[in-house]
């Protein structure tokens, strides 16, 4: 088995992919109307669905936000420098709720993202 991908709801698929492609730099893969069921479909990612996870954004055309609930964390991605990126994500625009440094109770360098529908993202610093 092999996780493929993980689905986040949007409330508007081109904010949501101007962010995730050029804050965080990842590619649009595919993306695919339903007009029968009024929603998009978009995956996106660093590497293609075939051997990477990757990232599929739902867009219902109807809703424009969603509540994000208590269940949700995270998700996550592996960077070289936190600090440094960062810098490069505020630089592109992007919002920064947790600035890098050593995560509580531990060593391992850490900071957080927000999306534009409030999902955080964290980043994890590592060689």
């Amino acid at each position: 088995m092999r996780m493929l991908h993980v689905m986040l709801r949007v409330g508007n698929l081109e904010r949501s992919l101007a962010f995730y492609t050029e804050v965080l730099g990842m590619r649009l893969l595919r993306q695919q109307d339903y007009p029968e069921g009024r929603f998009t479909l978009a995956f996106i990612g660093y590497g293609d669905e075939d051997s990477n996870t990757v990232l599929e954004l739902t867009h219902n055309w109807d809703t424009t936000s969603y509540d994000l609930g208590t269940g949700y964390g995270h998700i996550a991605l592996a960077v070289p420098d936190a600090y440094a990126a960062c810098a490069e994500i505020k630089s592109r625009g992007g919002r920064v709720v947790r600035e890098a440094g050593p995560m509580k109770h531990g060593t391992t360098v850490i900071a957080f993202v927000e999306d534009p529908d409030g999902y955080k993202i964290e980043l994890i610093e590592r060689a």
